[in-house]
Protein backbone atom coordinates (compact mmCIF):
# COMPACT_ATOMS: atom_id res chain seq x y z
CA UNK A 1 0.00 0.00 0.00
CA UNK A 2 1.61 2.99 -1.41
CA UNK A 3 1.17 6.63 0.17
CA UNK A 4 1.71 7.92 -3.21
CA UNK A 5 -0.98 6.26 -5.30
CA UNK A 6 -3.35 6.84 -2.15
CA UNK A 7 -2.39 10.37 -0.55
CA UNK A 8 -2.00 10.84 2.91
CA UNK A 9 -2.72 8.44 5.86
CA UNK A 10 -4.65 9.57 8.69
CA UNK A 11 -6.90 8.24 11.42
CA UNK A 12 -10.82 8.73 11.67
CA UNK A 13 -12.44 8.40 14.98
CA UNK A 14 -16.13 8.45 15.47
CA UNK A 15 -18.31 8.88 18.15
CA UNK A 16 -20.92 6.70 19.69
CA UNK A 17 -23.04 7.64 22.75
CA UNK A 18 -21.17 11.23 23.17
CA UNK A 19 -23.42 12.59 20.71
CA UNK A 20 -26.73 11.82 22.74
CA UNK A 21 -25.62 14.52 25.54
CA UNK A 22 -27.36 17.34 24.46
CA UNK A 23 -25.76 20.51 26.09
CA UNK A 24 -23.30 18.59 28.03
CA UNK A 25 -22.16 17.15 25.04
CA UNK A 26 -18.92 19.74 24.50
CA UNK A 27 -17.49 18.89 28.11
CA UNK A 28 -17.52 15.10 26.99
CA UNK A 29 -16.09 16.11 23.81
CA UNK A 30 -13.60 18.38 25.64
CA UNK A 31 -12.52 15.61 27.68
CA UNK A 32 -12.06 12.93 24.90
CA UNK A 33 -9.77 14.67 23.17
CA UNK A 34 -7.63 15.82 26.35
CA UNK A 35 -7.84 11.74 26.82
CA UNK A 36 -6.36 10.79 23.04
CA UNK A 37 -3.96 13.80 22.74
CA UNK A 38 -2.30 12.85 26.27
CA UNK A 39 -2.46 8.50 24.69
CA UNK A 40 -0.86 9.65 21.66
CA UNK A 41 1.80 12.09 23.35
CA UNK A 42 4.36 9.88 21.80
CA UNK A 43 3.32 11.24 18.28
CA UNK A 44 2.89 14.33 16.40
CA UNK A 45 -0.48 14.67 15.51
CA UNK A 46 -3.25 17.46 14.39
CA UNK A 47 -6.26 16.79 15.66
CA UNK A 48 -9.56 18.39 14.23
CA UNK A 49 -13.28 17.87 15.08
CA UNK A 50 -16.27 17.86 12.86
CA UNK A 51 -19.76 16.56 13.18
CA UNK A 52 -19.40 13.75 15.53
CA UNK A 53 -15.83 12.96 13.77
CA UNK A 54 -12.23 13.17 14.79
CA UNK A 55 -9.96 13.30 12.52
CA UNK A 56 -6.20 13.11 12.98
CA UNK A 57 -3.80 14.14 10.87
CA UNK A 58 -0.26 13.18 10.57
CA UNK A 59 2.70 15.37 9.55
CA UNK A 60 3.58 15.30 5.78
CA UNK A 61 5.27 12.08 4.84
CA UNK A 62 4.20 9.96 7.69
CA UNK A 63 4.12 6.09 6.94
CA UNK A 64 1.78 4.28 7.27
CA UNK A 65 3.15 2.18 9.66
CA UNK A 66 2.71 4.99 12.04
CA UNK A 67 -0.57 5.53 11.30
CA UNK A 68 -1.14 2.08 11.83
CA UNK A 69 0.67 2.29 15.22
CA UNK A 70 -1.96 6.05 16.08
CA UNK A 71 -5.36 3.86 14.79
CA UNK A 72 -3.58 1.19 17.33
CA UNK A 73 -3.27 2.84 20.49
CA UNK A 74 -6.69 5.35 20.08
CA UNK A 75 -8.26 2.37 19.68
CA UNK A 76 -7.70 1.71 23.41
CA UNK A 77 -9.48 4.99 24.11
CA UNK A 78 -12.96 4.91 25.66
CA UNK A 79 -15.65 7.45 23.93
CA UNK A 80 -14.61 6.16 20.63
CA UNK A 81 -16.97 3.49 18.62
CA UNK A 82 -14.69 3.23 16.10
CA UNK A 83 -11.66 3.51 14.51
CA UNK A 84 -10.58 3.71 10.85
CA UNK A 85 -6.90 3.87 8.95
CA UNK A 86 -8.09 6.26 6.16
CA UNK A 87 -6.10 7.81 3.33
CA UNK A 88 -7.35 11.61 3.06
CA UNK A 89 -7.20 12.48 -1.25
CA UNK A 90 -8.10 15.78 -3.01
CA UNK A 91 -11.88 16.78 -3.48
CA UNK A 92 -12.19 15.61 -7.17
CA UNK A 93 -14.18 12.63 -8.14
CA UNK A 94 -11.31 10.78 -10.32
CA UNK A 95 -8.71 11.12 -8.03
CA UNK A 96 -11.35 10.06 -5.23
CA UNK A 97 -12.14 6.85 -7.76
CA UNK A 98 -8.40 6.22 -8.29
CA UNK A 99 -7.80 5.83 -4.46
CA UNK A 100 -10.56 3.25 -3.87
CA UNK A 101 -9.17 1.34 -6.79
CA UNK A 102 -5.67 1.45 -5.40
CA UNK A 103 -7.28 0.44 -1.79
CA UNK A 104 -9.47 -2.81 -2.83
CA UNK A 105 -6.11 -3.71 -4.96
CA UNK A 106 -4.14 -3.83 -1.35
CA UNK A 107 -6.94 -5.47 0.47
CA UNK A 108 -6.69 -9.48 0.62
CA UNK A 109 -10.58 -9.61 -0.65
CA UNK A 110 -9.82 -8.90 -3.80
CA UNK A 111 -7.47 -11.74 -4.47
CA UNK A 112 -10.15 -14.14 -3.46
CA UNK A 113 -13.04 -12.09 -5.34
CA UNK A 114 -14.90 -11.15 -2.19
CA UNK A 115 -18.24 -9.00 -2.97
CA UNK A 116 -18.16 -5.81 -2.45
CA UNK A 117 -20.22 -2.16 -1.74
CA UNK A 118 -19.49 1.08 -1.76
CA UNK A 119 -20.73 3.84 1.00
CA UNK A 120 -20.61 7.45 0.23
CA UNK A 121 -21.63 10.35 2.54
CA UNK A 122 -20.91 14.05 2.14
CA UNK A 123 -20.96 16.40 4.72
CA UNK A 124 -19.50 18.81 2.33
CA UNK A 125 -22.83 19.44 -0.39
CA UNK A 126 -20.97 21.37 -2.05
CA UNK A 127 -19.33 18.09 -3.94
CA UNK A 128 -20.58 18.16 -7.34
CA UNK A 129 -21.85 14.24 -7.10
CA UNK A 130 -24.88 13.14 -4.75
CA UNK A 131 -23.44 10.20 -2.42
CA UNK A 132 -25.74 7.93 -4.85
CA UNK A 133 -23.56 9.10 -7.59
CA UNK A 134 -20.31 8.77 -5.97
CA UNK A 135 -21.11 4.90 -5.05
CA UNK A 136 -21.99 4.32 -8.50
CA UNK A 137 -19.33 5.67 -9.98
CA UNK A 138 -16.84 4.62 -7.94
CA UNK A 139 -18.32 0.87 -7.84
CA UNK A 140 -18.51 0.86 -11.29
CA UNK A 141 -15.22 1.25 -12.02
CA UNK A 142 -14.16 -1.24 -9.11
CA UNK A 143 -16.19 -3.97 -10.89
CA UNK A 144 -15.02 -3.25 -14.28
CA UNK A 145 -11.48 -3.33 -12.87
CA UNK A 146 -11.14 -6.12 -10.30
CA UNK A 147 -14.70 -8.27 -11.60
CA UNK A 148 -15.69 -8.11 -7.60
CA UNK A 149 -19.67 -8.81 -7.42
CA UNK A 150 -21.85 -6.47 -6.13
CA UNK A 151 -23.30 -7.46 -2.74
CA UNK A 152 -25.31 -4.06 -1.29
CA UNK A 153 -27.19 -5.42 1.60
CA UNK A 154 -23.92 -7.79 2.92
CA UNK A 155 -20.81 -7.31 1.11
CA UNK A 156 -17.82 -8.80 2.21
CA UNK A 157 -15.63 -5.50 1.66
CA UNK A 158 -17.28 -2.30 2.10
CA UNK A 159 -15.25 0.61 0.95
CA UNK A 160 -16.34 3.91 2.91
CA UNK A 161 -15.65 7.80 1.14
CA UNK A 162 -16.60 10.59 3.31
CA UNK A 163 -16.74 14.39 1.78
CA UNK A 164 -14.77 16.63 3.85
CA UNK A 165 -14.99 20.50 3.62
CA UNK A 166 -11.48 20.58 2.77
CA UNK A 167 -10.54 16.93 1.47
CA UNK A 168 -12.05 13.64 0.88
CA UNK A 169 -11.23 10.31 3.26
CA UNK A 170 -11.23 6.63 1.96
CA UNK A 171 -10.95 3.61 4.03
CA UNK A 172 -11.60 0.04 4.33
CA UNK A 173 -10.32 -0.38 7.63
CA UNK A 174 -13.07 -0.35 10.29
CA UNK A 175 -11.69 -1.64 13.82
CA UNK A 176 -13.90 -1.10 17.08
CA UNK A 177 -13.08 1.43 19.91
CA UNK A 178 -14.17 0.75 23.48
CA UNK A 179 -16.97 2.81 23.34
CA UNK A 180 -18.44 4.20 26.67
CA UNK A 181 -17.70 7.76 28.05
CA UNK A 182 -14.18 9.28 28.00
CA UNK A 183 -12.54 8.79 31.47
CA UNK A 184 -12.66 11.79 33.81
CA UNK A 185 -16.16 12.43 33.02
CA UNK A 186 -17.99 10.53 35.87
CA UNK A 187 -15.42 11.18 38.71
CA UNK A 188 -13.46 9.01 40.47
CA UNK A 189 -13.31 5.80 41.98
CA UNK A 190 -10.98 3.57 43.94
CA UNK A 191 -10.88 -0.32 42.91
CA UNK A 192 -9.84 -3.04 45.04
CA UNK A 193 -7.58 -5.00 42.88
CA UNK A 194 -6.52 -8.44 43.98
CA UNK A 195 -4.35 -10.65 41.41
CA UNK A 196 -7.61 -12.26 39.86
CA UNK A 197 -9.58 -12.42 37.02
CA UNK A 198 -13.04 -10.50 37.94
CA UNK A 199 -11.60 -7.14 39.33
CA UNK A 200 -9.25 -5.86 36.61
CA UNK A 201 -12.76 -6.20 33.97
CA UNK A 202 -14.53 -4.41 37.11
CA UNK A 203 -12.12 -1.15 36.84
CA UNK A 204 -12.27 -1.72 33.09
CA UNK A 205 -16.04 -1.53 33.09
CA UNK A 206 -16.00 1.85 35.05
CA UNK A 207 -13.11 3.21 33.12
CA UNK A 208 -15.82 3.00 29.64
CA UNK A 209 -18.53 4.68 32.16
CA UNK A 210 -16.26 7.48 32.94
CA UNK A 211 -14.95 6.53 35.73
CA UNK A 212 -11.17 7.63 36.20
CA UNK A 213 -9.74 4.50 38.60
CA UNK A 214 -7.08 4.10 41.09
CA UNK A 215 -6.15 1.08 42.75
CA UNK A 216 -5.63 -0.74 45.82
CA UNK A 217 -4.23 -3.77 46.36
CA UNK A 218 -3.98 -5.94 49.71
CA UNK A 219 -0.97 -8.07 50.08
CA UNK A 220 -0.83 -10.85 53.05
CA UNK A 221 3.05 -9.46 54.04
CA UNK A 222 4.85 -10.33 55.77
CA UNK A 223 3.14 -13.89 55.37
CA UNK A 224 3.59 -14.10 51.72
CA UNK A 225 5.49 -13.24 48.86
CA UNK A 226 5.47 -9.95 47.28
CA UNK A 227 4.14 -12.05 44.01
CA UNK A 228 0.95 -10.57 44.08
CA UNK A 229 2.31 -6.77 44.33
CA UNK A 230 3.87 -7.89 40.95
CA UNK A 231 1.04 -9.26 39.26
CA UNK A 232 -1.39 -6.34 40.79
CA UNK A 233 1.36 -3.97 39.18
CA UNK A 234 1.28 -5.59 35.71
CA UNK A 235 -2.34 -5.58 35.62
CA UNK A 236 -2.30 -1.77 36.41
CA UNK A 237 -0.12 -1.07 33.54
CA UNK A 238 -1.98 -2.77 31.34
CA UNK A 239 -5.21 -1.32 32.25
CA UNK A 240 -3.44 2.17 32.04
CA UNK A 241 -3.43 1.85 28.09
CA UNK A 242 -7.63 2.92 28.57
CA UNK A 243 -6.97 5.83 31.03
CA UNK A 244 -3.58 7.30 31.79
CA UNK A 245 -1.96 8.49 34.78
CA UNK A 246 -2.90 5.52 37.13
CA UNK A 247 -2.37 5.32 40.19
CA UNK A 248 -1.47 1.85 42.59
CA UNK A 249 -1.18 1.83 46.43
CA UNK A 250 -0.31 -1.47 48.41
CA UNK A 251 -1.34 -1.98 51.78
CA UNK A 252 0.44 -4.74 53.78
CA UNK A 253 -2.23 -6.65 55.09
CA UNK A 254 -0.70 -9.78 56.53
CA UNK A 255 -0.63 -8.85 60.04
CA UNK A 256 -4.06 -7.38 60.63
CA UNK A 257 -5.14 -10.74 58.81
CA UNK A 258 -3.42 -12.16 61.87
CA UNK A 259 -5.55 -10.28 64.05
CA UNK A 260 -8.65 -11.83 62.39
CA UNK A 261 -7.89 -15.11 62.72
CA UNK A 262 -6.92 -14.38 66.80
CA UNK A 263 -10.56 -12.35 67.18
CA UNK A 264 -12.46 -16.05 67.40
CA UNK A 265 -13.98 -15.36 63.73
CA UNK A 266 -14.07 -18.66 62.61
CA UNK A 267 -16.31 -18.79 59.96
CA UNK A 268 -17.15 -15.16 59.82
CA UNK A 269 -13.45 -14.66 58.92
CA UNK A 270 -13.93 -13.82 55.10
CA UNK A 271 -16.19 -11.31 55.74
CA UNK A 272 -14.65 -9.19 58.59
CA UNK A 273 -11.67 -9.47 56.23
CA UNK A 274 -13.59 -8.15 53.56
CA UNK A 275 -15.29 -5.64 55.73
CA UNK A 276 -11.74 -4.39 56.87
CA UNK A 277 -10.57 -3.91 53.54
CA UNK A 278 -14.14 -1.44 52.97
CA UNK A 279 -13.20 0.56 55.80
CA UNK A 280 -9.71 0.70 54.79
CA UNK A 281 -10.39 1.66 51.13
CA UNK A 282 -12.61 4.11 52.03
CA UNK A 283 -10.20 6.09 54.35
CA UNK A 284 -7.89 5.97 51.48
CA UNK A 285 -10.63 6.81 49.19
CA UNK A 286 -11.50 10.09 51.12
CA UNK A 287 -7.68 10.95 51.41
CA UNK A 288 -7.43 10.93 47.35
CA UNK A 289 -10.96 12.39 47.14
CA UNK A 290 -12.68 9.19 44.84
CA UNK A 291 -15.96 9.44 45.78
CA UNK A 292 -17.12 5.13 45.18
CA UNK A 293 -15.44 1.73 45.71
CA UNK A 294 -15.06 -0.73 42.85
CA UNK A 295 -15.01 -4.21 43.59
CA UNK A 296 -15.19 -7.75 41.27
CA UNK A 297 -18.46 -9.04 42.97
CA UNK A 298 -20.57 -11.59 40.94
CA UNK A 299 -24.06 -12.60 42.88
CA UNK A 300 -23.57 -15.97 44.07
CA UNK A 301 -20.26 -16.86 42.85
CA UNK A 302 -18.42 -17.31 46.04
CA UNK A 303 -19.69 -17.82 49.82
CA UNK A 304 -18.54 -14.15 50.26
CA UNK A 305 -20.79 -12.92 47.57
CA UNK A 306 -23.96 -14.39 48.24
CA UNK A 307 -27.11 -11.73 48.37
CA UNK A 308 -26.89 -11.63 52.41
CA UNK A 309 -22.99 -11.41 52.79
CA UNK A 310 -22.64 -8.69 50.05
CA UNK A 311 -25.06 -6.59 52.57
CA UNK A 312 -23.39 -7.42 55.78
CA UNK A 313 -20.32 -5.72 53.13
CA UNK A 314 -22.18 -2.58 52.27
CA UNK A 315 -22.63 -1.68 55.53
CA UNK A 316 -18.93 -1.44 56.91
CA UNK A 317 -18.55 1.75 54.34
CA UNK A 318 -20.67 5.07 53.81
CA UNK A 319 -19.40 5.15 50.36
CA UNK A 320 -21.26 3.92 47.36
CA UNK A 321 -19.56 0.02 46.22
CA UNK A 322 -20.01 -0.14 42.38
CA UNK A 323 -19.80 -4.28 41.33
CA UNK A 324 -20.00 -4.04 37.52
CA UNK A 325 -20.09 -7.54 37.40
CA UNK A 326 -22.76 -8.26 39.58
CA UNK A 327 -24.55 -10.37 36.88
CA UNK A 328 -22.26 -11.82 34.65
CA UNK A 329 -21.01 -15.44 34.89
CA UNK A 330 -17.53 -16.50 35.33
CA UNK A 331 -17.15 -17.45 31.36
CA UNK A 332 -18.02 -13.97 30.60
CA UNK A 333 -15.50 -12.38 32.74
CA UNK A 334 -12.93 -14.55 31.38
CA UNK A 335 -14.03 -13.83 27.33
CA UNK A 336 -13.31 -10.03 29.04
CA UNK A 337 -10.35 -10.47 30.19
CA UNK A 338 -9.35 -12.04 27.79
CA UNK A 339 -10.52 -9.19 25.20
CA UNK A 340 -9.11 -6.32 27.01
CA UNK A 341 -5.62 -8.16 27.48
CA UNK A 342 -5.69 -8.65 31.22
CA UNK A 343 -6.40 -12.56 31.37
CA UNK A 344 -2.78 -13.97 31.07
CA UNK A 345 -1.54 -11.93 33.81
CA UNK A 346 -4.55 -12.93 36.43
CA UNK A 347 -3.59 -16.39 35.47
CA UNK A 348 0.07 -16.03 36.67
CA UNK A 349 0.19 -17.69 39.72
CA UNK A 350 0.70 -15.71 43.05
CA UNK A 351 0.09 -16.14 46.66
CA UNK A 352 -3.32 -13.99 47.02
CA UNK A 353 -3.86 -12.80 50.58
CA UNK A 354 -7.29 -13.91 50.76
CA UNK A 355 -6.58 -17.67 51.04
CA UNK A 356 -4.80 -17.11 54.57
CA UNK A 357 -8.35 -16.95 55.88
CA UNK A 358 -10.38 -19.68 53.86
CA UNK A 359 -12.42 -21.31 55.65
CA UNK A 360 -13.61 -25.19 55.08
CA UNK A 361 -17.70 -24.21 56.04
CA UNK A 362 -17.55 -20.33 55.12
CA UNK A 363 -20.79 -18.59 56.15
CA UNK A 364 -23.38 -17.98 53.59
CA UNK A 365 -25.26 -15.52 55.74
CA UNK A 366 -23.53 -13.41 57.81
CA UNK A 367 -25.00 -11.37 60.67
CA UNK A 368 -24.33 -7.69 60.88
CA UNK A 369 -24.25 -7.68 64.30
CA UNK A 370 -21.84 -10.79 64.76
CA UNK A 371 -19.42 -9.10 62.86
CA UNK A 372 -19.73 -5.49 64.57
CA UNK A 373 -18.92 -7.53 68.14
CA UNK A 374 -15.35 -8.87 65.63
CA UNK A 375 -14.76 -5.58 64.46
CA UNK A 376 -15.19 -4.19 68.10
CA UNK A 377 -12.29 -6.70 69.77
CA UNK A 378 -10.57 -5.75 66.15
CA UNK A 379 -10.96 -1.66 66.77
CA UNK A 380 -11.41 -1.94 62.76
CA UNK A 381 -12.14 1.71 62.59
CA UNK A 382 -8.20 2.74 63.91
CA UNK A 383 -7.24 -0.30 62.54
CA UNK A 384 -8.53 0.82 59.02
CA UNK A 385 -6.86 4.37 59.27
CA UNK A 386 -3.67 2.29 60.36
CA UNK A 387 -3.72 0.24 57.41
CA UNK A 388 -4.32 3.23 54.98
CA UNK A 389 -0.86 5.24 56.44
CA UNK A 390 0.62 2.30 56.03
CA UNK A 391 -0.24 2.02 52.25
CA UNK A 392 2.74 2.05 49.92
CA UNK A 393 2.50 3.67 46.15
CA UNK A 394 4.01 2.18 43.23
CA UNK A 395 4.58 4.42 40.58
CA UNK A 396 4.22 3.52 36.33
CA UNK A 397 7.11 3.40 34.83
CA UNK A 398 6.33 5.76 31.30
Amino acid sequence: MTMTALGEPCVLLKLGEIVLKGKNREQFEVRLRANIKHALSGFQIDLRQRHGVIALFLPEGTGVEVAEAVAKRVSEVPGIVLVHLAWRVAKDPSVVTKAALELVRETPEAARKASFAVRSRRRDKRFPMTSAELDWHVGSEINDTYGLPVNLKNPELTVAIEVDRDEVFVYVDNRPGQGGLPVGTSGRGLALLSGGIDSPVAAYRMMRRGLRVDFLHFSGIPFTTTESIYKAYALVRRLDAFQGRSRLWVVPFGKAQQSIRTSGSDRLAMIAQRRLMLKTAEEVAHRHKATALITGDSLGQVSSQTMANIAAQDSATDLPILRPLIGLDKMEVIAEARRIGTLAISELPDEDCCTILASRQPELAAKIEDLKLIEKRLDAEELAVQLADSIQAYKLES
